[in-house]
């Protein structure tokens, strides 16, 4: 009879500890997914913001290229004015200060500022 008597004690126990178990098994199972739902979702988090910073930087990059575009645009105008002789004519005046033959300089300075 002793035996039997332990036997139902364990078993009793055993019976009372399932729901226990049960429901520590579900709340781990439930801890699991939602860490996996989170980290997901951290990772899908920091794509989307590599992906903002990534189109800030490429907006920035097309904006300073279309920049540069217009600079070399405009040295471009400028290296075939001054090829042509005629177009370098004020840029020798103004740099050099050379003449041709019968021409003179005039150097206009500023008027004083006025004194009150």
């Amino acid at each position: 009879m002793a035996g039997r008597r332990s036997r139902t004690r364990s078993n009793g126990a055993l019976k009372r500890a399932r729901p226990v178990l049960r429901a520590a098994s579900r709340l781990l199972a439930a801890a699991v997914v939602l860490l996996a739902v989170v980290l997901v979702a951290v990772q899908y988090a920091r794509a989307i913001g590599e992906d903002v910073a990534a189109s800030r930087q490429l907006s920035a990059i097309r904006a300073d290229i279309g920049s540069l575009r217009r600079q070399r645009d405009e040295q471009e105008r400028e290296v075939r004015r001054l090829r042509d002789p005629e177009g370098a004519i004020p840029e020798i005046h103004d740099r050099l200060r050379l003449v041709r033959p019968n021409e003179a300089l005039i150097f206009v300075s500023p008027q004083p500022a006025a004194s009150p």
